[in-house]
Order: structure tokens, then sequence, then C-alpha cells
């Protein structure tokens, strides 16, 4: 049972991150196309016909597009990133609304395909024929994807529209209007917002204000509060990027009234669409209790457009429902927010537990056994490498490699001792992944060929002696490290780095927002160290420098400069990881 429910945690912190990895490296174009539509749509702050015709093929295209790519590249670098794109379209031509979600599930899916058949076919092309069979094999597999996704995807979701559609209108034929956001909520973040809210909720509006002066139904869908509570939940307890940005995103969402600016949001956290349901069900509650009501449709929905639209003898009861739906989706958001352990905080998590563990064991004289089996330790000739892995590949797993690198060092021995984030390890029967025990079934999963060993705690001297033993038969003798070992030496293991470089190809603009997310950091940390960007003609050889690249660089970075210390990020945007890279130089 208790594997099984690794298993579980592990796929769960797995798809967390690719979704996170989709959404917020895209989050400036939501932006920015949220403060188009807020101007100049016909009901906006600025009206302008003619720059409202951006808003349409931006959420259209644009928008599913950059998800796509996102997606694709994080599967299989540039090239993921392109077929990812020419597949999403197919999703995107074969349906009549926003294919965010056709585009999280297509990127990926043609990526993968892409990458399996590079990796079945790449060794057979012959010398000069390259660049001929990858130009073409991307291109057929892309055409052949976009045509699956047109006919497959695309009436998938228009059943899903009209399924969420009937229900709405079913539950507010029946009066249950609370119960109506449980449907309203999940299609408003799947960009059916528009065709429920116009195509059902404002005709019926209609017809009762035309009875009655007023109408709640205007209201069960603009109501800007659930968006409001999730927002603020990532700006207090969120983190990195999305942290970061939330802030700007409140101003957009709950004063321009653009709803679609929070959707990002709660796509990369499931669990998220419970915090909105439950603010759009209580709103909705509070709203019918004190008989609230508009005189007319708010758009946006904008709560200064809200308030100027409500009803006369309102105003009172429509703020309560705001605020009623605001602080319940902020609650529940901050539970989920709160006990999501994945990244740096499950990191930092883990290291606590195993500290803890390894006290309480050797308080009883008892040696600290792995609850997750080990991998037999290979001997010294079968293996060519060792990789320290942790989530982030960073903190925990940059000390541990330090460790047993002067270990490795101090018997004589040549393998090369590196640390990498689990998502960013490559399949090799010749490589040896240690890993903290509770994230080796995530490694086994990305690396099932590598021999995978498990240790409670990454800076437990006697376990790495333990296993360079093994590898050299049982027989060797372990230098013991120098009497002058400074443990906060070793815990920053780029203290002698002096310079910092973000390698790039073609991506300038993610190596020059990585550059300056950690410049950013250390200076907060009151670190001199300098930080720039240069392209892989310019990068130095040199001991004090730590070059920092992508997966789809990292072997090429690491061939031209073998001094430098190297360190291999999944993305460059996420500002979590430069807070722990941070302490690393401290």
């Amino acid at each position: 049972m208790a594997q099984n429910n690794k298993g579980l945690k592990a796929s769960v912190q797995k798809l967390g991150s690719h979704l996170s990895g989709m959404v917020m490296p895209n989050i400036g174009a939501f932006i920015a196309w949220g403060i188009i539509t807020a101007l100049f749509i016909e009901t906006g702050w600025l009206p302008n016909a003619s720059l409202a015709e951006l808003v349409g093929p931006m959420q259209t295209y644009l928008l599913p597009l950059l998800i796509a790519y996102s997606a694709g590249s994080m599967v299989h670098a540039h090239r993921g990133g392109v077929i990812a794109t020419v597949a999403s379209m197919g999703v995107i031509v074969g349906s009549s609304v926003p294919m965010f979600i056709g585009a999280m599930l297509m990127g990926p899916f043609a990526a993968w395909i892409l990458k399996k058949f590079d990796e079945k076919f790449g060794d057979s092309i012959p010398s000069g024929f390259e660049m001929l069979v990858n130009n073409f094999s991307s291109g057929i597999i892309g055409f052949i994807l976009a045509i699956i996704g047109y006919y497959a995807i695309g009436p998938v979701v228009s059943a899903m529209t009209n399924a969420l559609a009937t229900g709405v209108e079913s539950i507010v034929a029946a009066n249950l209007l609370p119960l109506a956001n449980v449907f309203i909520e999940p299609a408003k973040i799947l960009f059916l917002n528009n065709a429920i809210n116009h195509g059902i909720l404002t005709p019926l509006g209609t017809q009762q204000v035309a009875e009655a002066g007023k109408s709640i139904l205007y209201l069960l869908e603009a109501n800007p509060g659930p968006g409001l509570g999730v927002l603020l939940a990532f700006m207090f307890f969120g983190k990195g990027s999305a942290k970061a940005s939330s802030p700007g995103a409140i101003i957009i969402h709950f004063l321009g009234g653009i709803h679609e600016i929070y959707f990002p949001y709660v796509m990369m956290k499931p669990l998220m669409f419970l915090a909105v349901i439950a603010g759009g069900v209580s709103g909705t509650f509070v709203l019918q209790t004190l008989g609230a009501g508009l005189s007319g449709a708010a758009s946006p929905g904008s709560i200064i457009a809200i308030l100027g639209m409500t009803a006369p003898g309102s105003h009172l009861a429509v703020i309560a429902g705001v605020l009623t739906g605001a602080l319940v989706s902020f609650l529940v958001g901050a539970v989920i927010l709160k006990a999501d352990k994945s990244e740096e905080a499950d990191d930092n998590f883990e290291k606590s537990q195993a500290a803890i563990a390894a006290a309480k064991a050797e308080s009883k004289g008892q040696a600290v056994v792995s609850e997750v089996a080990s991998d037999e330790v290979p001997n010294i000739e079968s293996i060519d490498r060792i990789i320290f892995a942790c989530d982030a590949g960073m903190g925990s797993s940059a000390m541990g490699a330090s460790l047993l690198r002067k270990k490795v060092k101090a018997a004589g021995l040549s393998i090369p001792v590196t640390n990498s984030a689990i998502n960013n390890l490559t399949d090799n029967g010749k490589t040896l992944v240690i890993t903290q025990e509770e994230l080796t079934t995530r490694a086994r999963k990305q690396a099932p060929s590598s021999t995978h060993v498990s240790v409670e705690n990454f800076l437990d001297d006697k376990r790495y002696d333990s296993i360079l033993a093994d590898m050299q038969g049982g027989h060797a003798s372990v230098s013991t490290p120098d009497t002058s070992f400074s443990a906060v030496e070793e815990a920053a293991p780029y203290k002698q780095v002096t310079r910092v470089i973000f390698a790039h190809s073609d991506q300038v603009t993610a190596s020059a927002m990585g550059a300056s997310l950690l410049r950013n950091q250390l200076k907060k940390y009151g670190l001199n160290v300098q930080v720039e960007t240069l392209s892989l003609g310019a990068l130095p050889n040199e001991a004090d420098v730590l070059i920092v690249s992508t997966a789809a660089l990292g072997e090429t970075v690491k061939a031209k400069s073998p001094l430098a210390h190297h360190l291999v990020l999944e993305s460059l945007h996420e500002e979590s990881q430069y807070r722990e890279l941070g302490l690393n130089f401290k």
C-alpha cells in the first residue's frame, strides 16, 4: 500500500510539474491579451474596433499555440515544440471553441511521438542525410497528427461544451442556482464562459429584467469573487513565477474584468477547480439569499462594471456575494497550495524527514533502513557516471554530489559525479543514479535502465563510503576526508564560482530571463557574482565558472567547457529554483 501511495504521489507531482511548465512561461502573453481585451473591445475602457480585432486571433491561435510549443519543447526540445504547434493547429481548426485543453493534450503527445521516432531511427541515418531526414520526419508526422487532431479532438470538446451548457440550463430551470456553478466554473476554465454567459444566462436574465427589473442570472458567470480568491491564494501561498505574477493578474481580473487571466493558474494545479467551484457556489448562495441582481449584463466582468449595472438597492448584496466567493475560494485554494509538496518545498520537506529519521535511528543504535529498495551497487567497470538526482536538481543533490566527488577523487577513480533534476535524467544502463528514497520511484520511471540507489540523507558520509566500497568489490580503502573539511563549505558547492553564464543557441530570451532572476536572487543574498548570457561559441573553459543550460544544450555545453561547473535545468523561467541555487553560493 505504501509503495502504491508513493507511486501515486510521484505521478501527481510529475503531472503538476508538466502542467506548470506548459502554462507559466506564457503568462506574459495571457496578460498582454487581457490588457488588449479590457481596453479595446466594444464594452471595454477605450473601445477601438480596429485594435479589438487582435482579441479573437490571439485567444484562438496565439495562446493555445504558445502552450503547445512549451509542452512540446519540454518533451523533445525545439523539434518537439515545432511538431507540437503543427499538430495542435489541427485541433484548433477542428473546434469552435478556444483549444487550450486540446493544446495541452496534443502538444506533449506529438512531441513524444517524434522523440520515439528519433530514438528508433536516429542512429540509422546515413551521414550527410541528417537534416533531410529530420525535416521530413517532423513534417510528415506533424501532418498526420494535425489531421488526427482535426477529426478526433474537436468533436470531443464540442460534445463537452454541449453537455456543460445543457447542465447549466437544467439547473437554472429547476431553481437550484448555487448548483449551477458546479458546471459554470469548470466551463469558464475551459474557455466556454462566453458560450454559457451570452448563450444561456443573458437571454434568460433579459427576460427576468423585463418582469422584475433585475436578474441574478447576470451574476452567475460574471462574479469575479472565485477568480480573485484563487489569485490571492497564489499571491500568498504560491511558488515561483505563479506567485510573482499573481498581483498583476489580480488587477487585470478584478478591475479590468478579464476573468480569463486566472484560468492558467487553475489549469496548472487541477485541484484548484475545487476552489473556484466552492467560491462560485457559496457566492451565488449569498447573492440569492440577499436578493441581489443586475439590471443588465456586465461586460467585461469587472467589479466596476458590475457595480455600475447593479439594480437599485442591491449594491450591498452584490458586494457581499462577491466577497463571499473570494473568501471561500481563497481558503480552499490556500489549503490546496499549502498541502502541495512539489518542487523545492517537497525537497526541503524530504530533507527534514530524512534528518529526523536518521537522528532517531542513531539514538537507538540502529542502522537507517531505506523504505525504497535499492538496486545492487554495480562494480566499477559497469558504470561510466554517477548522477545525484532531486526534484529541482540543485540544493540537496548538489551537496551530495560534492561530497561523493571528493571521495571518488580521493579513491583515485575517474568517474564523473554530477547532479541533475529527475526530469532531466536520460535512460542509460551505465549510469548510477542516487536519490533520496522519496524520489526513487520517479527516478526509476525516468531512467528505468539505470542503476538506482536510495539514501536517507544526502549528507551521509558513511553511506557513500559503503557505496564506493561496493563498487570496488568491497575491498577498497576509501580515503577519509581531510580533517579540515567544513560542512559549510560542502553545503556551498559553488562557493568558489565567480561567474555564472546562461548558455544559449537560439533561445536568447529564455536565457536572459533566467540570468535576470538569478541576478536578483544573488543580490538579495548580498553576493557579488557576475551573471551573464553567452552563445555556445563564446563559452569559456574555466574552473571558476558555472554554466547553466537547458537539457537540449546540456551535453554540448559540457563537451565544450569540461573544466567548468555545469547545471542543467528543465526550464529557465521558474523563479523558485534560483532561490535554492543562490544558497549554494553562500
